[in-house]
């Protein structure tokens, strides 16, 4: 494996030939996917594409296989212990969804961010509507939460510290280890939600101290949409809100207790399971470490581009020392965002997200809603140079567009 530290930052990945544009909306979900997840994904759901694990005869079996070995490669990947406590579900969204809704309850108290996603914000809104008492915390002008501010929060009936783990929008990396040995030491369950950071950066739930790890399959993973969940630590009780089909044990009326049934409902999608074993293996045979390597060479080649430019305004994209993910937030004065992404579809053939990326805290405490938000680049795997180079070219000629308009 390369060296990072020592050899090319680059990955130097063949491009894939379906990709006619310069794709830099990988916060989103990464593409292309790897030829080896297309392939997989294919050959897999046309020879054993059954339902797993409901009969005995060969195919299901091989079926259920395959979804036993994805359960302990992501175990492993997370650094968890027990595979049976890796759940599937469609994404990090219907994790978070579950672990916020199977822990929490009106009357409790919760400690969270103003980083968070709406996956985080909307479950815990509607419950502080019901009764919830919730603590939000800010960032700083850096865009990273100081661990000791969230402790302060936590209180004899705190129920559980959710925290996201890498911001969709200014891409910083939150230090959770010290939130997470608190939490430990006072049996406190800490979610963590991975969205961005689950393939990225190295993940370890003994290392965060992380109770629920939350995850998506399409982003670094490299899986396909519509596949994610979660890691549950043993010992972490979530309640069921949910029930229905496992396969296991049907003439019970009650849903069954142990994991990985217990959350888990109905006919897993096997084909995203499929493609998500596909995508962390290939994550593995890159190296993550290389891979962030490459992205964040990418990312500090497009920030120095950007960042002295004439009438473009950065966020939160100071190196401050601290670990981060490739994603750059940014606004051309002159434009709205929007206008913004549709001159770099339309004129460069350049793709990438406006508008304020279901995070409505960072925009408010950016200012950036009053904007419609930010235009960002996300980075992933297979960019190159060139789309870097293109991109900072483009920006540099909306830039000129809106001066000349100011004038």
């Amino acid at each position: 494996m390369t060296n990072p530290d020592t050899e090319s930052p680059y990955l130097n990945l063949p491009l894939p030939p379906c990709l006619n544009m310069i794709y830099l909306d990988n916060g989103a979900t990464s593409f292309p996917k790897p030829e080896e997840v297309y392939a997989f994904m294919d050959d897999f759901y046309r020879r054993r594409g059954v339902n797993p694990g409901r009969s005995g005869f060969d195919l299901c079996l091989e079926a259920g296989s395959l979804v036993d070995d994805t359960r302990k490669l992501l175990c492993t990947f997370f650094g968890g212990t027990d595979p049976n406590r890796l759940v599937f579900g469609y994404n990090s969204t219907d994790a978070l969804n579950l672990a916020i809704f199977g822990i929490l309850k009106p009357g409790d108290h919760a400690v969270t961010t103003h980083l968070e996603h709406n996956a985080v914000i909307r479950p815990l809104w509607h419950l502080q509507e019901e009764g919830l008492r919730v603590d939000w915390v800010d960032f700083d002008e850096q865009g990273y939460v100081d661990p000791a501010r969230v402790i302060a929060c936590i209180r004899k009936d705190t129920r559980a510290v959710v925290m996201n783990h890498g911001s969709n929008v200014i891409g910083t990396v939150q230090d959770l280890a010290p939130v997470g040995r608190v939490c430990r030491e006072r049996g406190i369950p800490f979610i963590v939600d991975a969205s961005q950071t689950a393939g990225m950066v190295p993940l370890s739930m003994e290392e965060l101290r992380a109770d629920v790890i939350c995850f998506t399959g399409h982003k670094s993973l490299m899986g396909p949409m519509g596949i994610g969940g979660m890691l549950v630590r043993e010992g972490v009780q979530i309640r069921q809100t949910r029930a229905g089909g496992t396969g296991v044990r049907s003439i019970e009326r009650h849903h069954l207790e142990e994991y990985p049934f217990r959350m888990e409902y109905g006919t897993p999608n096997l084909p995203g399971i499929a493609g998500l074993h596909a995508g962390v293996e290939w994550v593995n045979k890159q190296g993550l470490l290389r891979i962030h390597h490459h992205e964040m060479a990418l990312w500090k080649r497009l920030r120095d581009g950007l960042r002295d430019m004439d009438g473009v305004t950065l966020y939160c994209q100071e190196d401050a020392g601290k670990e981060r993910i490739s994603v750059l937030s940014f606004n051309v004065a002159g434009f709205e965002a929007a206008d913004v992404g549709t001159l770099l579809d339309v004129d460069h053939n350049i793709a990438c997200r406006t508008g304020l990326h279901c995070t409505p805290m960072v925009h408010e405490h950016l200012g950036t809603h009053k904007l419609f938000g930010t235009v960002r680049f996300s980075i992933g795997p297979f960019n190159t140079e060139g789309h870097i180079d293109k991109a900072i070219a483009a920006v540099a000629e909306i830039a000129e567009l809106g001066r000349k308009g100011r004038r």
